[in-house]
């Protein structure tokens, strides 16, 4: 599967905002690529994962796509995981969702 925005009940899209200081978005960012490739594209269920940097350094927005809720909450539970997030609190505050997309319009 490739990443994409659709109204669909068959993905769980996790959603993480994550608040840092201008001056280290870009060592967050770089935390972030290293859990991402090293860590959760290896665990099951995970589809696919976009950063979004604010311009004005102050957020990170990872979009992530998981087959399913199950799938989030294992990757949560991982062990590989969980020695991320006090690297990833020590740079951001952060605060997430997990849902499906309810609504896309386009041209």
């Amino acid at each position: 599967m490739t990443t994409t925005i659709a109204v669909t009940k068959s993905i769980t899209t996790l959603v993480n905002v994550l608040t840092v200081e201008p001056e280290n978005q870009q060592k967050l960012i770089h935390l972030l690529r290293e859990s991402t490739e090293g860590v959760v594209s290896k665990l099951d269920g995970w589809i696919s994962t976009s950063f979004i940097a604010a311009k004005d350094g102050s957020r990170v927005v990872i979009y992530s796509q998981w087959r399913d809720l199950a799938s989030v909450q294992a990757m949560q539970a991982d062990p590989k995981m969980i020695a991320y997030f006090p690297k990833v609190a020590s740079l951001a505050a952060f605060d997430s969702l997990a849902g499906e997309v309810v609504y896309n319009h386009h041209a």
